[in-house]
């Protein structure tokens, strides 16, 4: 329904962006990777996926198309919903995925939280054909220097981790890399929970 929603950033964490499009804020589940293109930017264009349910329409955003649609392809896959997706996408950059799926790299997929052997032999049997005829390369983007804790522990307890747990593994890995990005957190806290 909507290709794409532009307008200023009113408010930003790494697991959604309030986007304001002349007056109407629009709730946009995002990736970690999305929120670290976005980095600084007031503006953005963030490309969407509207998902409608009985009891709610939810929009995921994606800064770039290629992200938006491995996003789709992913839930295209019997099992693997929209929060499932955007867990992958936030601990797997698109290449990343697109070369594991590829590949028939069951470790990489696995190292997602949530993703067991069966799920990940799923995304390849389904997705290796569809993978390979799409183009997935995915431009560089330069991290965030937001390395709050607290905005780490926030993006976990919103992706449905514990409190605890996930302020506990995120100490841990704040005493083994104390200049570590909020994505960088957040992507190892992922592998820890």
């Amino acid at each position: 329904m909507y290709a794409y929603i532009s307008g200023r950033i009113a408010e930003i964490t790494p697991a959604y962006a309030i986007v304001d499009n002349h007056g109407v804020g629009y709730f946009i589940n995002i990736t970690l990777n999305t929120f670290t293109a976005i980095g600084e930017q007031t503006e953005v264009r963030l490309y969407t996926h509207l998902q409608v349910l009985e009891d709610a329409h939810n929009l995921f955003g994606f800064y770039t198309v290629k992200e938006r649609d491995m996003f789709e392809l992913l839930i295209s896959v019997s099992g693997v919903g929209c929060n499932t997706a955007r867990l992958i996408l936030s601990s797997l950059t698109v290449n990343e995925l697109s070369t594991a799926i590829a590949n028939e790299d069951t470790r990489t997929i696995q190292a997602v939280k949530g993703i067991g052997g069966k799920t990940a032999q799923r995304l390849i049997v389904d997705l290796k054909d569809k993978v390979k005829k799409t183009e997935f390369t995915e431009e560089v983007v330069g991290s965030v220097d937001n390395t709050l804790k607290n905005e780490a522990l926030s993006a976990l307890v919103i992706l449905g981790f514990s409190k605890n747990a996930a302020s506990k593994a995120l100490d841990k890995l704040l005493k083994q890399s104390p200049d570590a990005s909020v994505e960088v957190l957040i992507r190892e806290a992922l592998k820890l929970l």
